[in-house]
């Protein structure tokens, strides 16, 4: 018997010695939530959801009291927000405007309170004064595609098109379309205003006009943006017949040197693969905030791996400073680094800027989309 004790106390404690989890309590005191509601968060891990806003509920505790626990590996870097089950209904500050993301340094068992007093569909006047969209946008409606979920597509013409019937575009593909022209259908409700920023541009004659394609995500993003079945599937779409659809349909360049994609943190991810496995399709690549190394994704190996034969494409990275921003950046070096070791160089085919102060957020992705603008489409 005193063997059997003496054995448990040691499984304990190794258990409590080699344990690689960390709790986090979360406590929300919500109110103005109607009784058919309910409280959702939404974050940049799965077990956050990965930043679908009706995916993780909490647990009712009370009349205006929800709560949850979750479990994580230790030292995780959370970024998370509060909806009633969709961006329309996002959590707002106590000044009553879109917050900031909540981040958190996982390092120890933690609760956290909040309390939250206004949500984004009681400001009526937000979907009516907000969401114009400059230009003219076309749609294409539940493209699908074998291997990955439907989505809609946005194509956004630039000034001359309906006037210059003769005249060709180069083409910008890029990912998460629903954020990209207007903060109504954002994710997040802040839009990357990349129709105001390539009309500026184009009017003031800094860039070639350019068609600007949006594709919009899924609930199954991470993996749609990420090595694997369904990445690869993702790409062939775009590939096969997103892309020969809009050359067939829309006066467009063609030809790759006039081809670019683009995209944010996963979305960075996918628009690098596709340049470095496409590259007789693609010969320009924006990735802002691209997540190289994140969790058990490591597409830096790959690179390092098939280095050997270099691809004739420009690329542009960029990176903020914050939150995220900070667990990217080691990804991100270790992927300038490999491209600077083989003829990758600075301001000629490969472009970096670092915001310091930036974080993991369409704002900020906002404010840099002009760089690459410039870089690929400079009017010279």
């Amino acid at each position: 018997m005193k063997n059997h004790f003496f054995a448990l106390i040691l499984f304990v404690t190794f258990q409590s010695i080699f344990s690689q989890n960390t709790t986090l309590t979360i406590r929300v005191n919500a109110q103005n939530v109607n009784e058919n509601e309910i409280v959702f968060i939404s974050g940049n891990s799965p077990q956050f959801g990965n930043w679908q806003p009706n995916v993780v509920s909490f647990d009712k505790i009370s009349k205006n009291n929800w709560q949850k626990t979750f479990e994580f590996p230790n030292k995780q870097s959370l970024e998370f927000k509060f909806t009633k089950g969709n961006w329309n209904t996002e959590a707002l500050d106590s000044n009553g405007n879109i917050g900031k993301n909540n981040m958190l340094n996982l390092t120890k068992d933690t609760l956290l309170e909040f309390t939250i007093s206004q949500w984004k569909d009681s400001l009526i006047s937000y979907n009516a004064t907000s969401g114009q969209i400059t230009g003219q946008v076309e749609y294409l409606k539940n493209m699908d595609f074998e291997g990955i979920l439907p989505r809609d597509v946005i194509i956004w013409l630039p000034p001359s098109y309906n006037i210059n019937l003769n005249k060709r575009y180069p083409v910008f593909y890029l990912h998460d379309g629903q954020n990209l022209f207007d903060p109504k259908t954002s994710s997040f409700g802040i839009d990357w205003a990349a129709d105001e920023t390539a009309d500026s541009l184009i009017s003031q004659n800094k860039i070639h006009e350019i068609i600007i394609v949006g594709i919009y995500n899924t609930t199954e993003r991470s993996l749609d943006y990420a090595p694997g079945d369904k990445g690869t599937n993702y790409m062939n779409f775009i590939v096969n017949k997103l892309k020969p659809l809009i050359d067939n349909n829309y006066r467009t360049l063609p030809d790759r040197e006039n081809t670019a994609v683009g995209g944010s943190s996963m979305g960075g991810l996918i628009s690098f693969m596709l340049g470095w496995e496409h590259d007789d399709i693609f010969s320009k690549v924006a990735a802002f905030s691209p997540a190289f190394v994140f969790g058990n994704l490591n597409y830096v190996n790959f690179v390092t791996k098939t280095i050997n034969q270099k691809r004739d494409v420009i690329f542009y990275i960029d990176n903020g400073g914050k939150g995220l921003e900070e667990v990217l950046q080691p990804g991100i070096d270790k992927m300038l680094e490999i491209l600077y070791d083989n003829n990758y160089n600075l301001n000629e085919n490969l472009y970096y800027i670092k915001d310091y102060k930036a974080e993991h957020f369409e704002s900020a992705w906002a404010n840099r989309f002009h760089y690459p603008l410039i870089y690929f489409f400079k009017n010279k």
